[in-house]
């Protein structure tokens, strides 16, 4: 690594470093499928909630609401979501997974799963499960 060593032992660098390279991971792994992280994030939140408003879809994943409506719209071009008017209030749209969505996820979280395990092939398993507690203490 070029880095200086004085930036080589910063946590923060070494942090920057790891996320932009497990990025690059993901990002080619759901390219292989068709999708970018939007696409995977929105459905992962409908997989695990079940059907929300577009607008707390967005809300919920830090995707700006034009963002979300194009992402929505992608999503279901492919036939992976649903887009309702909700029922009590005609100014919503409310979201839902479809099946094909839910096996298109399927596909894209065994990519993804991979991705990880190419980021942290330099570990042990134990050193995984330590390094994403950690982690987890650090973001959550």
């Amino acid at each position: 690594m070029d880095a200086p060593r004085r930036l080589q032992r910063l946590p923060s660098w070494l942090l920057g470093q790891a996320a932009l390279a497990g990025d690059r991971l993901v990002n080619e792994a759901l390219a292989a499928e068709g999708v970018r992280k939007y696409h995977f994030r929105v459905l992962v939140a409908l997989d695990d909630s079940g059907p929300l408003s577009q607008a707390e879809l967005g809300r919920r994943l830090h995707i700006d609401r034009s963002d979300m409506a194009a992402v929505a719209a992608e999503l279901e071009a492919s036939g992976y979501l649903t887009r309702q008017r909700d029922p009590t209030d005609r100014r919503r749209n409310v979201v839902a997974l479809t099946d094909a969505g839910g096996a298109a996820l399927t596909r894209m979280g065994h990519a993804v799963d991979a991705a990880q395990a190419r980021l942290l092939e330099p570990l042990a398993a134990g050193e995984r499960d330590t390094l994403a507690r950690l982690l987890a203490r650090i973001v959550l």
